[in-house]
């Protein structure tokens, strides 16, 4: 299968030009390329009474050197710690005073400050955001603090066995690779990051060219047009930027650790593709079928049928130059030999035998449902917006999708089946309890 070539207007356009589609729902997407080079994104929805806005940069954990890990993340949280046009009282009371909320995220490829608001503070959602992207100030006193939130996020993350076992999954599938480190950084990085370190990282990486400003709601199209320009008329142009590093070929691992804890926690999985291969729809078909809620093959083999675990599900990642999928499961100790050699059971009937006709039918409405009741969010709207332009470079309208996922055939699942489900080319992490570690 490949990619449907319609429907452009995420498409490149130089200069400050505007490009059009309809979403495929009612709404239309629109995009302008500012003078500066931020790009401005809007789908509007004028059905509803809300937008949400996001700043987006393209910077996140991958583009770290090791001595730096956590950078981004604390930046993310230092924003807020003041601009130079608010204190940080203020900054928390932007929003909320009018009902809305402000936040943020970083993943490993992009950082996001994004704002929910009636629609009628549109302006003031647009320029908290712009305000924290473009004129942190970092306070010293406030860094050392911040640094000590930072540590208990850690400690957090720590406490969750599952997220322990997810990290130590991405540390061997991307071993020697920033993919392969946890994007908070470490406590030795965090605590040795300097005021300087966030300016000069900031200063780098927070350029015009990176940004990307995506609204969805009830909005013109041209009105967040005109406060963008206004908003970045002094941005300052960053120096360029080298290339992301390259990833290292994958070599399947074994790790077994043990925790403090109760159940076992297990994560069976390998290095998949990236957001632009082929295979990409029906590999989000396939795993539907093989964990994709309670009537997936994982849960009702292994959770109904013999009720090893609670919770048994099946994953899939994709970056702009790799990803990953796999299984997790939490279960007893005792019970790891048997559940394990049950999921490549599944795995391994997915690629030998194609999919009945019914059951690629239902995986595929369930993948259309998921997909347009997330659409009924403006914040999920704004975020698949911004993503698409990140990784994609391009918008994919609904009835894009549509067609990906219903062109999807048996033959394309069991394509992809044979692809990745190959047993030898799985890594096991098992997170266990600390009596049943050998």
């Amino acid at each position: 299968m490949g990619h449907p070539a319609a429907a452009q207007g995420g498409g490149a356009v130089q200069g400050d030009a505007t490009s059009s589609a309809g979403s495929g729902d009612g709404s239309l997407y629109q995009k302008t390329v500012l003078d500066c080079g931020v790009r401005v994104l809007t789908e509007t929805i004028p059905s509803v009474r809300s937008v949400s806005a996001g700043i987006w940069v393209r910077v996140g954990s991958r583009d770290e050197p090791d001595e730096k890990a956590g950078v981004s993340h604390l930046i993310e949280h230092m924003v807020f710690k003041g601009t130079k046009r608010r204190r940080m009282h203020q900054i928390a009371r932007r929003l909320e005073s009018v009902g809305g909320y402000l936040n943020a995220f970083t993943g490993k490829e992009y950082t996001c400050y994004y704002a929910r608001a009636l629609d009628e503070q549109v302006v003031r959602a647009i320029d908290t955001i712009v305000d924290l992207a473009l004129n942190p100030v970092f306070p010293e006193k406030e860094l050392a603090k911040e640094k000590e939130v930072v540590l208990e996020e850690m400690k957090m993350y720590e406490d969750s066995p599952e997220d322990v076992a997810f990290d130590r999954f991405e540390r061997s599938v991307y071993t020697g690779h920033p993919f392969g480190r946890p994007i908070i950084g470490t406590p030795e990085t965090v605590q040795e990051l300097t005021r300087q370190d966030l300016i000069a990282y900031r200063a780098r990486h927070y350029g015009p060219e990176h940004l990307v400003l995506s609204v969805a709601g009830n909005v013109d199209h041209k009105r967040v047009v005109s406060l963008a320009k206004q908003a970045f008329q002094n941005v300052d142009h960053a120096p360029a930027v080298n290339g992301r590093d390259r990833l290292a070929a994958y070599t399947p691992d074994f790790v077994r650790e043990s925790k403090p804890i109760q159940q076992a926690h297990v994560v069976i999985g390998r290095r998949g593709v990236d957001i632009n291969d082929p295979l990409r729809s029906a590999l989000s078909i396939l795993n539907t079928v093989l964990g994709g809620g309670m009537s997936s093959r994982l849960n009702q083999r292994i959770r109904e049928k013999y009720g090893y675990c609670y919770h048994i599900s099946s994953f899939l990642n994709m970056h702009s130059d790799t990803g990953d999928l796999g299984i997790y499961l939490a279960t007893d100790p005792v019970r790891i030999p048997h559940a394990t050699r049950l999921v490549f059971k599944e795995l391994t009937q997915l690629r030998d035998k194609p999919v009945s006709e019914r059951l690629l039918g239902q995986a595929r409405s369930q993948v259309k449902g998921h997909l347009m009741l997330g659409l009924e969010s403006m914040s999920n709207r704004m975020m698949r917006m911004a993503r698409q332009e990140l990784l994609l470079g391009r918008f994919l309208s609904l009835d894009e999708v549509l067609d990906e996922v219903n062109g999807v055939t048996r033959t394309d699942l069991q394509e992809a089946a044979e692809r990745m489900y190959a047993r030898d080319m799985f890594t096991v992490v098992e997170l266990v309890p600390d009596e049943a570690s050998p």
